[in-house]
């Protein structure tokens, strides 16, 4: 197994726990943390004993509470498209897993967090988990498949209203809306989701992985949608208006946009 600088691992009778841990910033991803994440599902891919995966984030308060800004305030209109690229592959091979994965929903699941989870074949929530995509206060959109899989998830308008205005909801709107697939306690998350994967790798493997293939299918990805999402991330990284969305942000301030 390789050694992980934000991530902790491990396995229990077969399910592999991954842990986003970088408590002090939120469990933000940065660019290593993404880096990692890819390593850690190869290993999913190429480990047999490896039946399934719950992916969390550590600590109470977030699950993961978006994109390090840091980072992302010295995008440019090149590089992001690179950044918003790298990203979208990363969470396609978690899309595409053969074997299930959850998201145990464990507080703010924000931009590039949301993303994640909606990544995930499932999402279970802790009652007091908030979900949203915020990029829109940076300046920017989701890049990391947040346009396409929200509106897969919750249907066109409430998507459309939830990236336009930036909005947080609540675990039982996130349920209501299709988002979350079940809300329990913070204490029963754990729990929770060991009984849906338990009995999800009770059953045939094989069968389980062409579920996941066939649902995909529903929705091609060799049309445009990521693709455009990637160009208008690389667009918005080269605006005055991301410049000012970044730097308020950093500068905990609020934002004056002037649309360039």
């Amino acid at each position: 197994m390789a050694n992980y600088n934000n991530l902790l691992l491990e396995s229990r009778d077969g399910i592999l726990f991954i842990t986003v841990n970088r408590p002090s910033k939120m469990n933000a991803l940065n660019i290593e943390t993404v880096k990692e994440l890819h390593t850690a599902m190869q290993e999913v891919y190429d480990d047999d004993t490896v039946r399934g995966v719950i992916l969390t984030g550590s600590g109470e308060k977030a699950f993961v509470a978006g994109a390090d800004i840091a980072e992302i305030a010295e995008l440019n209109e090149v590089n992001g498209r690179r950044f918003s690229e790298r990203g979208q592959d990363v969470f396609s091979m978690i899309e595409e897993s053969p074997k299930p994965v959850i998201a145990a929903v464990n507080g703010f699941a924000l931009g590039g967090g949301c993303e994640l989870a909606m990544a995930c074949h499932i999402r279970v929530a802790s009652d007091n988990a908030k979900f949203g995509q915020p990029e829109v206060n940076l300046g920017l959109i989701p890049g990391y498949g947040g346009t396409q899989r929200l509106t897969q998830l919750v249907g066109k308008g409430k998507a459309m209203e939830l990236m336009m205005t930036g909005d947080l909801i609540s675990a039982a709107e996130a349920k209501e809306l299709g988002l979350a697939n079940h809300v329990t306690t913070p204490e029963g998350l754990t729990s929770k989701c060991l009984e849906i994967m338990q009995k999800i790798i009770s059953k045939a493997p094989l069968a389980v992985g062409m579920i996941v293939d066939c649902v995909n299918a529903w929705y091609d990805k060799e049309e445009h949608g990521y693709q455009t999402e990637a160009n208008s991330f690389s667009r918005c990284c080269g605006s005055e208006d991301f410049k000012e969305g970044t730097s308020a942000f950093l500068e905990k301030r609020k934002p004056q946009f002037r649309g360039v």
